[in-house]
């Protein structure tokens, strides 16, 4: 989820339901790829509010994998808000 805020810098937000990922350990290992590649993706990003929620196939899912998932999904996200405001 996202939404633009009016900051000069992103935020993230972590919910990852005990219902979809059971164990601490699974959950934990999850938030720690989100926020690294929330980190290394900052700049290009912009000025968003992001939410990340997981699904169960992130608990299988190799951490290379979730991470190169996770970067794909920030900029697919800024870049369908930028084609929206454009055409407002």
């Amino acid at each position: 989820l996202a939404v633009e805020n009016r900051l000069n810098y992103p935020r993230l937000g972590l919910a990852i339901a005990k219902k979809s990922i059971k164990t601490a350990v699974a959950r934990n290992r999850i938030k720690r790829a989100a926020r690294e590649s929330f980190r290394l993706q900052r700049q290009q990003i912009g000025n968003f509010d992001f939410v990340v929620l997981a699904r169960g196939d992130a608990l299988t899912a190799p951490s290379l994998i979730l991470r190169k998932s996770l970067d794909r999904h920030w900029l697919k996200v800024v870049e369908r808000a930028s084609l929206a405001n454009g055409l407002n």
